[in-house]
C-alpha cells in the first residue's frame, strides 16, 4: 500500500522590519503591498536591544516592526519572496532616505511565514538547525505554537525568544485561523 502524500497547505506571509529610521518602514511596507498584497496585522515599532550584531553595519539606535499580509501563501513561495525581500532592501538603501543614514545597511527586512502551530523563518545562511528550501534559500521553525502560547527551540534568536512580539504574532495568528475558516466556508 503506497502512503498518503499530504499536500502543503497555505500559510500567513509576515515579515520582520530592522531600522534606526521608522520611516523606512513606511517605504517598505508600500512596496511590500505592491508585491504581496494587503496588510492585515502590524506591530508597534519596539526598540531593538537584543543583541548589537546589526549595528557595525546599521547603526545605534535600531527599532523592530512586524507586518502580515491578508493573502495566504504557499510554503514553497518564501524562498522567491525572500529574494524580493533582499532586492527591496536594496532598493530601500540606495533610496535618498536610505542613503542619507550614511550606513552600509539602512533596513533589514526578513520574511517568514507562520500557521497555527509554528513560525517559519528564511535566510541565505546555513546553519545545524536550518533546512535548505531551494533557490539557495534555508528555512528554520524559529518557534511553535502548543498549550495556547508560543514556544521557543534551543536556537532560537534571543528576540523571538523573549516574548517581546507574542503580541503581534498571537494577533497574526488569530487572522490566519480566521483566514483558514473563510477558505473551508467557501469550498
Amino acid at each position: 500500500m503506497a502512503q498518503k502524500l499530504y499536500p502543503p497547505r497555505q500559510v500567513k506571509l509576515m515579515v520582520g522590519m530592522l531600522s534606526t529610521d521608522s520611516r523606512l518602514f513606511d517605504q517598505a511596507q508600500a512596496q511590500m503591498v505592491k508585491l504581496w498584497g494587503p496588510i492585515d496585522c502590524s506591530s508597534e515599532i519596539i526598540p531593538f536591544t537584543f543583541t548589537r550584531y546589526y549595528n557595525k553595519a546599521m547603526g545605534e539606535g535600531l527599532l523592530r516592526k512586524f507586518v502580515s499580509f491578508s493573502n495566504l501563501i504557499m510554503p514553497p513561495d518564501i524562498a522567491r519572496i525572500k529574494h524580493e525581500s533582499n532586492a527591496l532592501e536594496m532598493m530601500i538603501d540606495q533610496s535618498p532616505d536610505g542613503l542619507a543614514l550614511g550606513v552600509k545597511r539602512a533596513i533589514n527586512l526578513d520574511p517568514g511565514y507562520l500557521n497555527s502551530s509554528k513560525l517559519v523563518l528564511v535566510t541565505t545562511k546555513d546553519y545545524s538547525h536550518r533546512l535548505y528550501i531551494g533557490d539557495n534559500m534555508y528555512a528554520e521553525a524559529t518557534l511553535h505554537y502548543c498549550d495556547d502560547k508560543w514556544h521557543s527551540w534551543p536556537y532560537t534568536y534571543p528576540d523571538f525568544a523573549s516574548g517581546a512580539y507574542f503580541d503581534f504574532l498571537n494577533a497574526a495568528r488569530d487572522k490566519f485561523i480566521e483566514a483558514r475558516v473563510e477558505v473551508n466556508l467557501h469550498k
